[in-house]
Formats: C-alpha cells, structure tokens, sequence
C-alpha cells in the first residue's frame, strides 16, 4: 500500500439530501487531515457534532453525525485546505521522496478547490478572446447600473438611459423604471418594516399607486406597523404580503379593507400572503374591529395566512353587490371572537358560492375566558340579503377553549337563511358538545365532524328564534356507517320484552317475522316465508338465542325506498336479505344483483332463499351497522339476521332508511298476519231471547287463537243486564257466553260479537 496520499481527478465536493435516519455520510476525496473536513447543512457551515474517518486515505471516507440531520437536510461535505506551506527544503539536505509527494498533493488538492470555486463565478466562455471585463473604478459605477455594451465588454449606464430586454428571440428593449415598475412594493413608497416606524402613510401611498396604475402591490419581508386603516382599492390587480401588517391604530375601524364597495364588482382579484395583526387584544364588544375586509368579489383567489386578536378575523362582505364564486385558503384565526364573518350589508347584496380551504380557528386559553366565541358565522345587517346558499367549507380546524366553561365555543354560528352549506372533515377541540348554532331559518346544513376531542356527542343548536330545522351532523369519528340513515323505520328495543308465546312450542315476536333456513314445500310468494312463529327459540334473560335453522327479520315495502340501515345488538349476528318483486314473487340471483351492503360482501344461500353476509358482523363500529341498497326491481324485502354457523343471542334490532322517505313496515295484515299479539275477530249474531239468569253462546273464528290466551267479548248493541264471557273453546276458536244477570228475559237484537285475544 503506497505511503502517501495519490489525488485522483475528483471534485472535492459531494452533497447529500438527508432522510432523517442516516447519519454517516461518504467523502468520496481523500483529505490530509479531519480539520480539512468543511460540513454545512442547509447551507449553514456545522463546526462541530460530527466526526471524520479516513483522513490520510486515498479513497476518502465517513462523516457521522452524532445526530441524524432532520429529514430533507442539504449536506454538503467539501475539502478545505489551508493556504500555507508546511515544508521547507534545506541547501544540500536529503529530499525525501514521501515529503517531495505529500507536498506535491497539497498543491494538486488546493488547484482542485480553485477549480471547484471558479466553476460557479461568472466567466467568458472559452470561445471568445479579448473582452474587456474589469470592473469601472468605483466612482464611475456608484449609482448606477452595470452591464454590457455592443461589444459585449463591462458598462455602466445612467438608470434613465438603460434598457432591458429579455434574453429570448423577439425580447423587446424597455427601460429599468418601465420594468420595475410592472410590480410596486411597498418599499418604493417608503415603508421600513421594522415593526416600529410608523409605516401607515407609506403603505397606503403604495396602495393608491397601485390601484392609479391598475398594478400588483408587493408588500415585502417584515412587519409593518400602521396607525391608520389601509384600504386597496379594486381598481389593483392584487396584493401579495410576504410580511405582516400590525395595526396599531384607533378601535372600531378594519385595520385592512380590499376592494370597492357600494355597487362595484370586484372581479378576478388575486390576494396573497395576508397576514395581519392587532398590536393590543380587541375588548369583542366592538364589532367594527376587523383585521381584514373583503368587499363585492366576484371569482377571487384570496389566501389568507394569518389573523390576530380582533373582535372579527376576517369579513368578507356584500355591499350592494355580491361576494360569490370565490376561493378562499384560510390559515391561523386565533384570538378573535369570529374568526370569519360572511356577511352582506343592504338588500340587493348577496354573498353566495364560496369554497373556503383550511382554517385553524383558535383560542389561547387566557383570551377572554368569560366571553363567547365563534370560528365562523354567517350574518347580515338588518334588513340585509339573508340566503347565504351554496357554500362549501372543506377541512377547518376549530380549538374555542369553551370546553368545561360556562362560555359558548361553537364553530358554526348561523344567522340567517341559508341553504346547501357544507362543511366538510371538521375537527373540534375544546369546542361545545355543538358544531353549529342555528338562530333563523337555516336548513339542508351538512356538517360532517372528522374529530371531536374525548369523543362527545355532536349535534346542531336550535335557538328559540329558528324557524327551520332539517340540518344534520354526520359524526365520522362515530358510527360512520350508520350515521346517514335517520329515520326510524321499526324498532324492537327489546327481543325478551317483544317475545309472543304462541302456544307451548312456538315463539313469534312483536314487528318481526320468523324466519326458517329451510322453508318446506315449494315456497315462492313472500307469504311463505314470514312466519308468525316458530320454535327452537330460547329466551334469555335480555333476548332470544337464534338456535339452528332460526332468524328474525322486518318486511319492509320497497316499492319507492331502495336503502336501508340494520342495526343490531347481538354478539355475532349474521345478516340476511331476502327480496321479492310485484305480486310479492321470490327474487334469486338468476334475475340479477339483488341487494348490495356497505361493510361486507353478500352471497346468495339456496337452501333458505336469501342473500346474507360473508361473514358475521362482530366489529360494532363497522359492520354491525350496515347500510342496504335494494335493485330497482325489489317491490319488498325481509331484512334481518339469521344463526348460520353458531347459535348467538339477539337483544334488539332497528331499521332507519334516508330521511327523505317513510315506506311501510309490512306485519299485522291479513296476507302478513306476523308481528302481532294481539288478535282480534267478529260475527254478526241475533241470540235468541235469554231467560232470566239464562246464557246464550256463539263461537267466533279466531285464527291464531290458543288455550291460555287472554280473551275477552263485546258487542255492538247496548247490553244492559247481559255480560258478555269469552274464553278460547278450541284452538282458533273462541266460545262468547252472553249471560243474562237480570230477573228478566231479554231478548237482544241482531248486531256484532266482537272478540280480542293477547298473547302472554
């Protein structure tokens, strides 16, 4: 192995992007020692946190972090060496062969170095000779601009004289005021931006020239503190803030107002970067205190990235026009007691069609802990437009610190007579057990809740003043799957309660039909498979066990209502449907895709005729609630539950579909005579004339009637001095006695025996 160090043509330079885990990194040129080593990440020079092998090596070696740079991280190892001659060779001494090559090296590394330097400075290309590049003596370019004249050599030039011209075919040559003045800062006009200097009259001098000249305004990096409101008039193409406004001016005013108002349009604007602060807590009794307004847009772009302690953020307002067809980017609300405010302020305003983006709308816990708070509110002055229709709210965060507090802290708060507003992925934190607060006649509000912190119960506040509801909260961090379905069909909230005892054997339930896996005959009508009981039921305690060949299901008319949602508590229930077209004929699959589910996959079962899920519904957050979508050609359906592998006990079941519907729930009639326990009959009769103390009896059909029913008889004409008996005289029979009490014959005319059994 060679003694010295041998420098192949590498550069001595080589940069890496950090993924947050790695934290040696390879140097592929040899360096002299590890002090050569120069490490910058992000463009910051690192003088210490590492360390460096394999100095001395021709190859190279390892730097290693002792932290891993963060992920994304620019490193950059390069060789730095410094300029000064370590050697010295004395008059007639030994030149050693390693001293003469370890020298040599040194001054190879240095001219690599140079040659990475000069790579990146501005040069003449190696084509061209005798350019005269030097730069004039500092008087001659104090002041002025520096390029090049025809010849290609180094000018200066006065900043009325010099042109500009893009460097592509068909640039046309402008002058430096024309091309700095395409967009207008801030700065122009005199504005500091150290947060001090009072910036005011400068930044609106800057705002005027913008909208004299139809021009973009720049309002730079810093803070730029104002004592009076700004106002950008429309007529400005736009405004975009890489600082910050600070409002350090009198109360009741909006410290920053965008566009025209009465009935000007302000059509197509781009407003960025909106940053805007109030240097002291507005008191929220004043509702003039406003960071930003936004008047009369009509298909704007508008980002807004942060505003800061105002009785109202944001308003974006109608003044005798609209504010509509808009988008706008929300970012840090915090501190305000309406973060945003849509509001309109005369009749013929309107503020309609806004997609809003994001918003952290925040509250730090020390900001006014006894006063209400709001993130976002749609209002109107009196007598103003009210129907704020169509809007679209996509992602807002909402932290209102109201949580435990006898305060409001509600992220919705809605004034007037909207329709179709739809927030979407909602998070609450902090906030009440409410998303919104309706005070007029809002309706067809969709607010679906992502998150909301310990998990509470969300819903819409209705106030004494609403006049409409029809609103809803789709709580996806809560039942996904079944929150859509709102209206209750058919409830059974209790099977053991529910459980008719038809005779000693057989068991039928209230609402419910019984269902068989294995139906005899032919079966083809809806009839033959709703049963009024069966056996092979066991009642518990809290329910029914679904032993083998058992089910329950509800018969619901599916005529007009296609989807439904089943929701059971069982401990591993199986779902079944079964479906039937006009005249109530068994549907299979031979006439197609029947029904459809929302957590599983069903299959068709030949042996009982129906469709049921591939698997049993044992996650009560997922399938246990699932949502069922009949095929155009379903006229009726049984939906319920069935024992398929193993026996499980059922303790109630509900059914809901789309509020918008109310189908019947089929039971109880005499083609469907299931779910019933109480039975009843009639039959004209004329008794002859009862002797004193005498009877007379009829028997009535009852079908379904059994031995130990409760019974009992009228009749339909007055009946003084008879008393009318009934008991079951035989099965589907029951045997009325009409007994005459009195020390008289009477005789009773024609009329009807009416009669009533109950199941236990």
């Amino acid at each position: 192995m060679p003694e010295h160090i041998r420098i192949g043509d590498i550069a001595p330079r080589v940069q890496y992007v950090a993924d947050g885990a790695q934290n040696s990194f390879v140097y592929p040129f040899p360096v002299f020692g590890a002090g050569d080593m120069d490490v910058h990440v992000d463009g910051l020079f690192i003088a210490g946190g590492y360390a460096v092998s394999g100095a001395g090596s021709s190859e190279g070696g390892l730097v290693t972090f002792a932290v891993p740079p963060a992920a994304g991280a620019k490193v950059v190892l390069r060789r730095r060496l410094v300029m000064e001659r370590v050697t010295d060779y004395q008059p007639n001494g030994v030149l050693r062969a390693n001293t003469l090559n370890d020298e040599l090296d040194r001054q190879v590394a240095a001219l690599q170095e140079l040659r990475e330097d000069i790579a990146g400075a501005l040069r003449q290309s190696p084509g061209e000779v005798g350019a005269r590049l030097e730069l004039p003596m500092r008087p001659a370019r104090a002041n002025r601009l520096l390029g090049f004249d025809s010849l290609g050599d180094v000018a200066t030039f006065s900043r009325g004289e010099a042109t500009l011209s893009a460097p592509f075919p068909g640039g046309v040559p402008r002058t430096v005021e024309d091309k700095l003045s395409e967009r207008l800062s801030a700065r122009d006009f005199g504005a500091v931006g150290d947060g001090i200097a009072d910036d005011g009259a400068a930044l609106q001098a800057a705002m005027n020239a913008a909208a004299a000249s139809g021009k973009h305004l720049q309002i730079g990096e810093g803070t730029y503190r104002t004592t009076i409101p700004l106002t950008l008039p429309g007529a400005a193409a736009g405004l975009t803030m890489r600082g910050a406004l600070l409002y350090d001016g009198a109360g009741g005013e909006a410290a920053l107002t965008l566009g025209d108002g009465g009935a000007v349009r302000n059509r197509t604007k781009v407003y960025e970067g909106l940053r805007v602060l109030r240097n002291a807590l507005s008191s929220w009794e004043d509702e003039r205190d406003v960071g930003i307004v936004i008047r009369n847009q009509d298909s704007g772009l508008i980002e807004i990235r942060q505003v800061e302690r105002f009785t109202i953020g944001v308003q974006t307002l109608g003044v005798e026009r609209g504010f509509e067809d808009s988008v706008l980017h929300l970012g840090r609300m915090v501190d305000n007691r309406y973060g945003l405010d849509v509001r309109t302020a005369s009749a013929g305003a309107w503020n309609t069609s806004v997609r809003y983006h994001g918003g952290h709308f925040a509250m730090s816990a020390a900001t006014w802990p006894d006063k209400d708070r709001y993130g976002i509110r749609l209002s109107a002055a009196p007598g103003a437009y009210v129907a704020h229709n169509r809007h679209v709210f996509d992602g807002p965060a909402f932290e209102l610190q109201s949580r435990d507090r006898p305060i409001d802290g509600i992220p919705f708060l809605v004034e007037v007579n909207s329709r179709a507003v739809i927030a979407r992925n909602i998070r609450m934190e902090g906030c009440d057990a409410y998303v919104a607060r309706h005070t007029g006649a809002a309706q067809d509000h969709v607010y679906e809740v992502a998150w909301a912190s310990q998990g509470y119960g969300v819903d819409v506040d209705y106030t004494a003043t609403a006049t409409r509801v029809g609103s809803v909260v789709r709580a996806y961090h809560q039942a996904v799957a079944h929150r859509d379905a709102t209206r209750t069909l058919a409830e059974v909230p209790n099977l053991r309660a529910a459980a008719i005892r038809w005779n000693a054997t057989e068991t039928g339930f209230e609402k419910l039909a019984c269902l068989s896996t294995n139906v005899g005959g032919t079966p083809t009508l809806l009839q033959h498979f709703a049963f009024q009981a069966l056996d092979s039921y066991t009642l518990t305690d809290r329910g029914v066990v679904l032993t083998g060949g058992r089910g329950l299901g509800f018969v619901v008319d599916a005529r007009r209502c296609k989807e439904f949602a089943l929701a059971v508590d069982a401990d591993d229930p199986r779902m079944i449907i079964q479906c039937f077209g006009a005249g109530g004929t068994l549907l299979s699959p031979v006439d197609g895709t029947m029904v459809r589910a929302s957590g599983m996959s069903l299959t068709y079962a030949t042996g009982p005729r129906w469709w049921q899920g591939n698997a049993d519904s044992n996650d009560a957050g997922l399938t246990r609630l699932q949502v069922i979508r009949l095929a155009p050609q379903v006229q009726s359906a049984i939906i319920g539950v069935a024992r398929i592998d193993v026996d499980y006990e059922v303790r109630s079941l509900r059914l809901a579909c789309d509020p918008s519907q109310s189908p019947p729930v089929l039971y109880g009639t005499p083609e469907l005579p299931h779910g019933v326990r109480e039975l009843r009959a009639e039959l004209a009769w004329d008794p002859a004339s009862i002797a004193a103390g005498g009877t007379a009896q009829v028997n009535v059909p009852c079908p379904g009637a059994r031995p130990g029913d409760f019974v009992q008889a009228a009749f339909s004409l007055s009946t003084s001095g008879v008393v009318f008996l009934a008991q079951v005289g035989a099965q589907d029979v029951i045997t009325v006695t009409a007994w005459n009490r009195s020390a008289a014959a009477i005789d009773l005319a024609a009329g009807t025996v009416r009669v009533r059994a109950v199941k236990s």
